[in-house]
């Protein structure tokens, strides 16, 4: 449905400067002295097309002068052509470095203005909540900025700057032409409009299909990345998924080819037949001019300037209204990057670096969470007590509510309900990076970094990056030393198959960096590892929380796994069952009660018999 803007002209026409501000301040703020240099070489480029007209009317005369009189008179008029000639040779050659060097500025300040909004983006996305990336129209303002709003801001400050050349174009041709006749001046006006409206129209709908694809768009990168890549390639090409996905791109292309197809013929259509009109007028001047001439109510010098002075007018409408319609689609695809940039993300992050008690260690009182959307809980009445020096494994099925429980910890979500305190402080008013440099937490989903060996270890603690030595007892403690040492460059190969000389490694390899990666956090007071040997042997499992053990014996250690075996090494386990802690215990006390816990353990423990 149009906007009241769309269906107001007057009030679509001030809405083209909306953002006109916000784009000019930006790409002031990436290069200033382009911007002048741009704004300068625009106005000679505005200037100098009606001058170079009218001296060539001058010169024009002067031809006929110097044939038609004869004697001194004669040389008088042949030094005046030449002198036309050079006077409008050089005007030609200054409008022509000014057009060069307002392209040339477009471009570097092209290049300049494109990082600085990827940057923007990026710096706003550092901002984000996880919340904001799991809601799918959030994330499409996000694919709106990025993909459609990087040059417009750039793209709205030249056709600014063209509106300003062409209205002082139409100012000096205006002059010149109201000689002739004030008609001239409003035929001249009223040309182009018919096509500027027809365009405004076109765009306007050109912008709300492209904002409605949104999605389309990200389902069709989705559908290429899983056909290119090779962490999906190998169950497309074993489950034969390749021609299915295939298709679902494609039926996607079609669809939005059949809109854009419909829009273009549309388009250009109306343009050339109101084109047309624009054309009928400027012969109907350019026949006007041609009578008065023969006439003689002008000189054939005036007659040549005036069709040139109507021909740069006519060019000059339609440049302006072209810039105008260009600016407020341009007003509309920034709109996406504005909303996405000024979106108010809550201050949640206190101001606290330390808890009054530490020795409290972690509290649960009466935590419940929903995600945004759901009327289902995901915890529910959760209450818990985990004291320094005390390890928890939580246990339970999938979807119980386990790793909620760590993503709430951590603060990648606030509790619907209740409160978690850490140290006697609530987590509200804890400084979030004073938090999370406490905590140092592994989930089973873990990035597999496209960086060096010591890189993907060493971004643990990224203050400590630098530190092989620290890199090298993390990669001890986590059973990766084995293997790294012979890698072709130790901890400098490089990981992954995206950059040359890449070293792909196995699932329990990369598992393996990991959980190295978690015991770079040497400072933390919490250790979390959400499911960290799933791809890892029994007896390298068994090593390893050995080193857990040793590690985290003053500390705060939370272990979720579906392996008993670690499990039973916890000092406190809890079981969740549909959001709710319906067991908790030692692994003793638990076995003994015959409920929840005890039925998984015996069922486990039966498939090792």
């Amino acid at each position: 449905m149009d906007t009241p803007e769309e269906r107001n002209p007057v009030r679509k026409f001030v809405s083209v400067f909306q953002y006109s501000r916000v784009a000019i301040r930006i790409v002031w703020e990436t290069s200033a002295s382009l911007t002048l240099v741009m704004a300068c070489a625009t106005l000679l480029s505005g200037v100098l097309p009606a001058a170079i007209a009218s001296v060539g009317g001058l010169f024009v005369d002067a031809v006929a002068d110097a044939i038609r009189l004869q004697g001194a008179e004669a040389e008088l008029a042949r030094n005046d052509v030449i002198f036309y000639v050079l006077v409008e040779a050089g005007l030609v050659v200054l409008m022509t470095g000014a057009q060069k060097l307002s392209t040339v500025c477009q471009s570097i300040l092209r290049v300049l203005l494109g990082n600085k909004i990827n940057v923007m983006i990026l710096e706003k996305a550092l901002t984000l909540e996880l919340a904001h990336f799991e809601d799918a129209e959030y994330y499409d303002k996000l694919v709106r900025a990025r993909r459609e709003a990087s040059s417009r801001p750039l793209s709205l400050v030249i056709k600014t700057f063209d509106l300003s050349r062409d209205v002082i174009a139409l100012i000096t041709i205006g002059i010149w032409l109201f000689q002739f006749s004030p008609y001239a001046v409003l035929l001249l006006a009223i040309a182009g409009i018919p096509a500027f409206v027809a365009e405004a129209k076109f765009s306007g709908e050109a912008f709300r299909i492209h904002r409605r694809r949104s999605a389309e768009r990200r389902m069709q990168i989705y559908l290429e990345m899983v056909l290119t890549r090779e962490d999906g390639v190998k169950e497309v090409k074993l489950l034969q998924l390749g021609k299915l996905f295939l298709k679902r791109y494609t039926d996607i292309f079609r669809g939005i080819y059949k809109e854009d197809r419909s829009l273009v013929i549309r388009r250009g259509l109306w343009g050339y037949l109101l084109g047309l009109l624009a054309s009928a007028a400027f012969y109907f001047a350019y026949g006007w001019v041609g009578f008065a001439a023969v006439a003689g109510a002008i000189t054939i010098g005036q007659m040549t300037m005036y069709i040139a002075q109507f021909r740069l007018g006519q060019n000059a409408v339609t440049n302006s209204l072209t810039a105008v319609n260009g600016m407020y689609e341009d007003n509309l695809y920034l709109s996406n990057l504005t909303e996405y940039l000024e979106h108010k993300v809550p201050e949640h992050t206190g101001l606290h670096t330390a808890g009054p008690d530490p020795a409290d260690g972690i509290r649960f009182e009466n935590v419940s969470f929903y995600y945004p959307g759901s009327e289902v809980a995901a915890l529910q009445g959760i209450d818990l007590h985990i004291r320094p020096g005390e390890s928890l494994a939580i246990v339970g099925e999938n979807g119980s509510g386990k790793t909620t429980l760590i993503k709430l910890l951590t603060r990648l979500y606030a509790p619907s309900q209740g409160r978690i305190l850490f140290q006697g402080l609530d987590l509200k008013a804890w400084k979030i990076d004073a938090l999370r440099a406490k905590i140092g937490v592994i989930f089973q989903d873990f990035a597999r970094y496209q960086l060096q060996v010591g890189e993907n270890i060493g971004i643990g603690d990224v203050t400590e990056l630098d530190e092989r030595p620290l890199i090298e007892e993390a990669a001890s403690k986590g059973m990766a030393d084995e293997f790294v040492k012979d890698l072709p460059k130790a901890y400098d190969t490089q990981l992954g198959t995206w950059f040359k000389d890449g070293k792909e490694l196995s699932g329990g390899q990369w598992q393996k960096i990991a959980l190295s990666r978690a015991f770079m956090r040497s400072k933390a007071d919490v250790l979390i590892l959400d499911e960290p040997t799933a791809a890892i042997d029994a007896r390298a499992e068994a090593e390893i929380f050995a080193h857990f053990r040793d590690l985290t014996a003053q500390r705060i250690s939370i272990i979720i796994s579906h392996r008993f075996s670690t499990v039973r090494m916890a000092d406190h386990i809890i079981v969740l069952e549909q959001a709710h802690i319906q067991e908790q215990g030692s692994h003793q006390e638990l076995l003994a009660e015959g409920g929840q816990y005890a039925t998984l353990f015996n069922l486990q423990a039966q498939g090792y018999q």
